[in-house]
């Protein structure tokens, strides 16, 4: 598969010249926060480990703690989440998700539905190594009903391999008779079939569904449940079409309300900077009829804006 990153590893990297580079930027009085900025959005989240490990050894010092007492603002937590290796990131999104005042729904789904499922396998490993918790039990504690349910079948990470031809009408059919065939919903059988069966699979169900019912799965969704179960299920599903996509919805939405939801632009884009920011680009564009690199100049300022810019690789 061809990379589709925005952010590759810089070719002739030094780790220990970069942590210099760094140091001098954070000396003396003022910050230099274009050379931080240039050189960090520039190596791959790896050699960023590696410039970690250099700083540590020739400054004795910990570089994202020296980093975050010259940054500030939106600019720093961006930064921050730059240094945090990905897997630590979306643990630590999940468990600031679970832990704060009220549950934020919409970072449990988002990372839920869209990893993959050794991503997911990973993310538990380390939410246990770094927070001492289960992730499992904390999403139990503070979700309840379908929606809890169709969480942890997510949590598995364990959907089947492949298309099983002889299983795609039947989905369809359960699928129909689970919500528009029926008074009331079956929302189990959703949670089944969207939870387990693989992304080519659950394509071919949703084209046969389309047949059978009139309507697209969504619709039915739409229809048939509410509140975070609607939008988990959705979230699958959007995941399942297509996950660039997805994002280049949650990046739309981010920007386009009145004040934009820093939280989700940044996490989407330092999440999917080096697996496929290029994809969700080239989605945003064909979905919105506008450039990403535009929408971002025109919704964010400073040296945030600069560094989601080269975050996001170039305009369309």
């Amino acid at each position: 598969m061809a990379y589709r990153g925005s952010v590759r590893p810089f070719v002739n990297f030094n780790a220990k010249q970069d942590a210099e580079i760094l140091h001098k930027a954070m000396k003396g009085i003022g910050t230099d926060e274009d050379a931080i900025l240039m050189l960090l959005a520039a190596r791959s989240n790896d050699q960023r480990q590696q410039i970690k490990a250099a700083y540590k050894k020739a400054y004795r010092k910990d570089l994202v703690s020296a980093l975050k007492s010259e940054l500030g603002g939106l600019f720093e937590s961006l930064i921050v989440a730059l240094m945090t290796p990905p897997i630590s990131y979306d643990a630590s999104q999940l468990h600031k998700a679970l832990k704060g005042a009220g549950t934020n729904d919409e970072v449990l789904i988002e990372i839920l539905a869209s990893r993959t499922g050794d991503q997911i396998k990973e993310i538990i490993k380390v939410y246990k190594k770094e927070f001492g918790g289960e992730l499992e039990r904390d999403i139990c504690g503070d979700t309840s009903g379908h929606y809890r349910k169709l969480l942890v079948t997510l949590l598995q990470g364990s959907r089947e391999e492949g298309v099983d031809e002889g299983k795609i009408e039947k989905d369809a059919k359960d699928l129909y008779a689970a919500g528009e065939g029926r008074f009331g919903t079956d929302e189990e059988k959703f949670i089944t079939i969207l939870g387990n069966r693989s992304a080519e699979h659950l394509r071919k169900v949703f084209d046969a569904y389309k047949k059978l019912s009139g309507c697209d799965i969504e619709d039915s969704i739409k229809g048939e449940t509410s509140g975070n179960l609607e939008s988990s299920l959705l979230a699958v599903v959007k995941c399942t079409r297509s996950v660039p996509e997805y994002f280049a919805e949650g990046l739309y939405k981010s920007m386009r309300r009145a004040g934009t939801d820093d939280d989700t632009l940044m996490r989407i884009m330092v999440s999917r900077s080096e697996w496929d920011m290029l994809d969700v680009r080239a989605s945003f564009k064909k979905k919105y009829d506008a450039s990403l690199y535009t929408t971002i100049q025109e919704d964010t300022t400073g040296d945030y804006q600069k560094a989601l810019l080269y975050l996001c690789g170039g305009n369309d």
